[in-house]
Parts: C-alpha cells; structure tokens; sequence
C-alpha cells in the first residue's frame, strides 16, 4: 500500500516509516500539516497515519481537508490525549480509526493494514492465484508448497498483481503503490521488480506481460 506519514517529531515520523517499509509498504513522511496536504494531492494514498498536533496545518484541518476533498485515503489519527471525548472528537472529524500515544509499532501495523483493506473492494486475508499464496500479515509467500523469499518491492508488486484478479496492472500503479515519491518514474525499477518476481516464483513463469498495458498473473 501506499501511505502518508503526517508527524512532527522527526524521530517517531522516520520509526513509524522504517516500520511500515519493513512491512512492504510504500512510505512518505511529512513532517507538517501543510506538506501533508500537499503530498495528499499529488498521491494517491490508501491510508494516512495523522497526527492531531500538527505545525503549519492542524491535523483536525489535515483530515477535514481530505474528507471535503473527497479523499479514499483511510486516516490513522494519532494524538497524545486519550480520553474518550478526544477520540470521538477525532472519528467526528471524518477519521476512521484513533491510535494514542505512546502505542506499539506492531499494533501501528496492523491498524494500517485493517484500514487498507477497506480503501479496495474487500479481499481476502491471504491472497492466492496460479498456485501462489500471498500472506500480508505474516508479510509470507509460497508458491505450490514452496516458501518465495522476496524483497520488500516484489513482495508490494506480487500483493497488487494478485489483487488485481488477473486484470492486467500498469506500470504506474506498481510505481504509485510499491515505491515512495523519491522514486525516479524512468529507472526501469518496476520492470526490474517484474524481472526478479518471475525469476523468484520460478517455472512455469507465472507473470505475464501485456503489451502497452502492463502486467498479470492470469
């Protein structure tokens, strides 16, 4: 997935972002309310991890922003206050889930992934096609009985692949859900992940490429 990390203290923004890319996620960090709205425009985010005490932008503004612009981006709010007028303060703001501080990355993660899930049509816990089965929980592949070690890129692109239900996937989307915004959209990286994915999935070759379009798993 695709996701915004909105929080001002560096430190906490940079570890909740090494988190997620440790689960294949792609992660863009703002640092402010002000970039957040600013990448939120240009990106396509499946869910945003805000922080209520944002500078420049409040996030109680970031996320009545997104909800009036009519955003799908799921929001992950964050807040060091935890009482329950606080929390059902933030979901009135148009939030769809409320974590408070401190909190363990590991419950981070899973929230992030619940969300997820609702932003597509509801898709099964473990994804499985052409004899693959994908587990993003367990962050687990295995094709035919057999563990696929892959990196965190071609495990992001086999997840949309196999989501995509033997639609064919563009390059783009890969690029917008697998890689950050410091990607270069002219390196050949998706091209190379496909490369690699085929060569880790092993024979038959599963990974078709459609001419003009893009790529599946039929």
């Amino acid at each position: 997935m695709r996701v915004l990390v909105a929080e001002d203290e560096p430190v906490l923004a940079d570890a909740v972002g090494a988190w997620l890319r440790a689960g294949a996620h792609a992660v863009d960090i703002a640092y402010d309310g002000a970039a957040a709205l600013e990448r939120a425009a240009v990106h396509d985010y499946d869910v945003v991890v805000l922080d209520r005490d944002l500078p420049a932008v409040p996030g109680d503004d970031v996320c009545r922003r997104l909800v009036a612009a009519g955003s799908a981006a799921r929001v992950l709010m964050l807040t060091a206050a935890g009482d329950v007028a606080d929390r059902v303060a933030g979901l009135g703001l148009g939030a769809d889930d409320y974590l408070t501080k401190p909190f363990a990355f590991p419950e981070l993660a899973a929230r992030v992934l619940a969300l997820g899930r609702r932003v597509r049509p509801a898709a099964p816990p473990v994804l499985r096609r052409a004899g693959i089965a994908l587990d993003p929980a367990r962050h687990e592949v295995v094709r035919d009985g057999r563990y696929v070690p892959l990196s965190r890129k071609e495990f992001a692109v086999l997840a949309e692949l196999l989501r995509a239900e033997g639609a064919p996937v563009s390059a783009e989307h890969l690029l917008e859900k697998a890689w950050d915004e410091h990607a270069d959209p002219f390196t050949g990286a998706v091209r190379l992940a496909v490369l690699k994915l085929r060569r880790k999935l092993g024979e038959p070759p599963v990974v078709e490429t459609v001419t003009g379009v893009g790529y599946r798993i039929p």
